[in-house]
């Protein structure tokens, strides 16, 4: 029989481990609840118990096993969240399986759970499995073992299949698995593909309902419940709809009931638009029914101030754990043109035709306009939605879903915040691949959020943010205008091969201003314009172009037209229509004197809509040179290696966890600022929210909370969401940094602090001549020009003058922090730092050093972790980035040295969370080596990153 303790830890001695709550999405698209079991889930737990088949408790326990005893249901549901961890997944608030592992020693655990039968089969084991292997991790255990019967395979298999190595051993009738439960490539793979699956089915589910129901339908017109139940009916949606009003038995031919649980039918959806305070009223009846999900386009909850958020969170936890997705509150709906399905649950009566293109918006005030420019645009739609406070569905589920969607190959998105950039940025890298995604984020360089976004916000300029999404190959825009002018191009023509453009029209002037639009877009006219006569007929034209979409020089072609006087342009339309359609490379027309300019010269499909082969027309060459530069770029970063994460030599995490540990609990024990959670590496957020209740963290205020088990609680993450840290960081003495990152392959030069002058004589004689002498006072780090460094100092007199020089020269702070350091070999100064971001999580910089390149900005960014491309792309990206291959004649310098400092600087930032800032400064790159020559590093107890290592919907 598995091993279980008998040790009971008093209720009151517990310390709730809140991070490990979350909501999960399972294989059916349904959510649940996770988190830590308590003491008072002892009813419940015996509620479960007696639910079980005989063969689930023979499996669970290799005996029968009728019914729990009192001492039994003590020592299940009292444990010590560190020893003994237990985890409960809940729908309407009733346990559906339990997880659990006892240590058995300080790296190994045994570890199992058990299933309602009713609920196997819904992905739950592989759940429990990556939320108990992310708390062993926390808490330091190493490896899992569990004991099954042979004829359990599904057990067997959810342990087999989730990523794992998994040894077996035959003794006594039961296998013995053992597993690392290490948290590898391999198993963060298996993991995000089944998130993917999951998540995709949720927003399936939302898409293409079987029945749907208007809560809140009104017989008056004009009205939100009944303008939302006429657009279902013109859809016209093909399933049963039913209207849910309190008094009337019809509304508008469509049968009424009171409640949604009293339908007739089944309900897959639902629509609620009853005022704000009655809506967790309407969840309530809705976990009933059985419905799978709602549009709440109801007003009042975060946008409306604090209440409102509260009533939002209630919303979202109700919804969430009876097993519905939300999209919303305060959206304008969803859209899905499919003829099997024509579904309209918004408030937009504007439905576009049927197309391959996604829409995920933000704005529900917005979302109407667009739809009204995605129809003047002559695009077709696949399905839209407009999400609002985006409290549960967000972009990355439609992401997810449009992935494999047969009927989307291009998602356009408008974006007001970014809740799990690096969840946005990992799902987007993928997708990008096949799809291209076009979006638009509106407060770019202000971080301005619309009331109702309750999102942690990012300390890292625009720069950095845009170089994020170029990472993931999202093609970003100024401008909703310039979105469609980019999707009118990628969803009716090829990808071009490379960035030649051929010209050719009938205006020497504006084949001349379309040369320069194209050169100011990166890309580069081929050859001269090709200028036509100005009264060119659409024979002569078709001809030419023709010609020129022949040429294999040209990767794409530009038809600019102006006629000399106001006629009748159809001909040329036509012309320029019918020998695009037969191209391989894209065209794109700029028709001077059109009235459609932004529109199309659409081919069109049996349905009568815009396909493939359709030109985008536009009203100027800026536009047009705007859009194919866009494009261009999407296509090379599309047929571009992305490269691999490399293994690292050298690399012990293990050891600069160790010692950034040591560091933060010297800290506390010296009365720092740092603050720190007992009992295990991450810790528990009761004892930090404890210290930071009671003040002894600088700059925080967190309001106390209830938690619904009975255990304080309070909310950690308050000052992060608002983007402002926790309190100051812990900067790492010299000797500790040194350490870390030599545990991450990182040599960084010693250098010996010294007061006079024959402390720099000898201190040059142990490290070796000729040497630097500087000041570490950071206003005069690396400043040369104010006094702050003496470089290449050959021989004890040269130390000797310049140290009496700096001592007579610089202030007294300055000259008290005098350091000799071997001088680096000639080369280039380069600065690599990473950052820990509230909302990005771990970003890494590099640059060329000095004071102009931090006034221009001359910077890349990436996010970690870092391919061998990435660190490639990284280190050739500044505009300064010459230098260090070989400017005016000079030697190119070890840009490989370089590249693998990077790696590896990514990895430690990556791996370690607590790393708040580093900065390696400078890093002298130069022919034969690179020299990490000064480095500072500050810590910060780690915060929750948005993407973790266990599946969990956003909070």
């Amino acid at each position: 029989m598995p091993r279980v303790t008998t040790d009971v830890v008093a209720a009151e001695e517990v310390a709730y481990p809140a991070q490990w709550e979350a909501d999960v999405v399972l294989t059916d698209g349904r959510p649940c609840h996770l988190r830590p079991i308590v003491p008072a889930d002892g009813p419940l737990l015996r509620q479960f118990h007696s639910r079980l088949s005989s063969e689930t408790i023979y499996y669970r326990y290799f005996a029968p096993y009728p019914e729990l005893s009192e001492k039994d249901v003590t020592r299940f549901t009292t444990v010590d969240h560190d020893q003994r961890v237990a985890l409960v997944a809940t729908v309407a608030g009733q346990i559906v399986g339990v997880g659990r592992y006892d240590r058995i020693d300080e790296l190994d655990a045994e570890v199992a759970f058990t299933i309602r039968d009713d609920h196997q089969g819904r992905g739950l084991g592989s759940i429990l499995l990556e939320h108990l292997a992310a708390a062993a991790r926390e808490r330091g255990i190493r490896r899992f073992v569990a004991e099954v019967l042979p004829s359990n395979r599904r057990m067997i298999g959810t342990f087999t299949e989730a990523g794992y190595k998994v040894a077996q051993e035959f003794e006594d009738g039961v296998i013995r698995l053992m597993f690392e439960i290490e948290s590898t490539a391999q198993l963060l793979a298996v993991m995000q593909a089944r998130e993917q699956r999951s998540e995709a089915r949720s927003i399936e589910r939302l898409l293409h309902p079987r029945s749907v129901a208007i809560v809140g339908a009104s017989r008056r017109s004009g009205t939100i419940g009944h303008e939302l139940l006429q657009h279902l009916i013109r859809g016209p949606f093909t399933g049963p709809v039913y209207a849910v009003h309190p008094e009337a038995d019809e509304i508008a031919g469509v049968p009424a009931v009171r409640r949604v649980s009293d339908a007739p039918g089944p309900v897959d959806l639902a629509i609620v638009a009853v005022p704000a305070d009655a809506v967790l009223a309407v969840v309530d009846d809705c976990a009933a029914a059985r419905v799978s999900g709602l549009v709440v386009v109801s007003g009042g909850f975060s946008e409306s101030g604090p209440q409102g958020v509260e009533r939002q969170a209630a919303l979202v936890a109700a919804a969430r754990g009876s097993g519905m997705r939300v999209v919303g509150p305060n959206a304008l709906g969803l859209i899905n043109t499919d003829p099997g399905v024509a579904l309209n649950a918004s408030l937009s009566p504007i439905v576009p035709g049927r197309g391959r293109i996604g829409f995920f918006c933000q704005s529900g005030a917005l979302g109407s306009a667009i739809l009204e420019r995605v129809v003047r645009r002559g695009l077709g739609l696949s399905t839209f939605m407009s999400a609002g406070n985006r409290a549960d569905v967000s972009g990355n589920d439609m992401l997810q879903y449009w992935r494999d969607d047969n009927t989307t190959s291009l998602v356009l998105l408008y974006l007001e915040s970014l809740g799990n950039p690096r969840k946005f940025t990992r799902i987007a890298r993928r997708l990008s691949r096949h799809k291209p995604i076009v979006a638009v984020r509106s407060g770019r360089s202000s971080q301005a959020y619309p009331l109702g976004h309750a999102v942690r916000r990012t300390t890292l300029r625009p720069r950095a943010v845009d170089a994020m999404f170029a990472q993931a190959g999202v093609i970003q825009t100024e401008s909703l205008d310039e979105l469609f002018d980019v999707a009118g191009l990628l969803a009716f023509q090829p990808l071009p091969h490379g960035h030649k453009v051929a010209i050719i029209g009938n205006s020497d002037a504006l084949g001349v201003l379309a040369a320069d639009a194209l050169e100011g877009s990166g890309l580069r006219p081929c050859g001269q314009p090709r200028t036509l006569h100005g009264e060119v007929d659409a024979r002569a034209l078709g001809q030419a172009l023709a010609a020129v979409l022949d040429d294999p020089v040209a990767d794409a072609v530009m038809v600019v037209h102006v006629p000399p006087v106001r006629t009748d342009d159809t001909a040329i339309r036509q012309v320029i229509m019918a020998t695009a359609a037969r191209a391989t490379k894209p065209v794109v027309a700029v028709l001077v004197a059109g009235e459609d300019d932004g529109g199309l010269l659409p081919v069109r499909g049996p349905d009568g809509v815009a396909g493939h082969g359709s030109v985008p027309v536009f009203g100027t060459v800026e536009q047009a040179a705007q859009a194919l530069g866009h494009v261009v770029r999407y296509a090379r970063w599309r047929d571009s290696a992305r490269g691999e994460v490399p293994l690292l030599d050298g690399v012990d995490a293990d050891n600069a966890r160790t010692l950034i540990e040591s560091a933060l609990a010297a800290s506390v024990a010296a009365g720092g600022p740092m603050e720190r959670r007992q009992g295990d590496r991450r810790g528990s957020s009761a004892d930090r929210d404890g210290a930071a209740a009671t003040g002894d963290t600088p700059g925080t205020a967190r309001a106390a909370a209830s938690h619904p088990l009975g255990f304080e609680r309070r909310d950690r993450d308050r000052d992060r969401r608002s983007g402002q840290p926790l309190g100051p960081p812990l900067e790492m003495s010299r000797a500790v940094l040194t350490q870390v990152l030599a545990a991450f392959g990182v040599d960084l030069w010693a250098q010996t602090a010294v007061a006079s002058e024959d402390e720099a004589v000898a201190a040059a004689d142990a490290l070796g001549w000729p040497v630097v002498l500087k000041t570490t006072v950071s206003r005069l780090v690396h400043r040369v020009e104010l006094g702050g460094v003496r470089l290449n100092l050959e021989n004890e007199r040269a130390l000797r003058t310049s140290f009496l020089s700096m001592a007579a020269q610089l202030d007294d702070d300055a000259a008290a922090h005098l350091t000799v350091q071997r001088m680096a070999p000639p080369g280039v100064a380069c600065v690599v730092r990473t950052v820990e971001d509230p909302l990005f999580g771990p970003v890494v910089s590099f640059g060329i050093g000095g004071v102009v390149t931090e006034l221009l900005e001359d910077r890349a960014y990436r996010i970690p972790p870092l391919t061998d491309v990435d660190a490639h792309e990284l280190v050739r990206e500044p505009g300064a980035a010459p230098l260090l291959l070989g400017h005016r004649g000079t030697d190119p310098v070890d840009v490989p040295g370089l590249e693998n400092i990077l790696l590896r600087v990514s990895r430690l930032a990556d791996e370690v969370p607590e790393l708040a800032r580093l900065e390696l400064n400078p890093v002298v790159a130069h022919p034969r080596g690179v020299a990490v020559l000064a480095a500072r590093g500050w810590l910060r107890e780690a915060d929750p990153r948005n993407d973790s290592e266990a599946r969990r919907l956003r909070n």
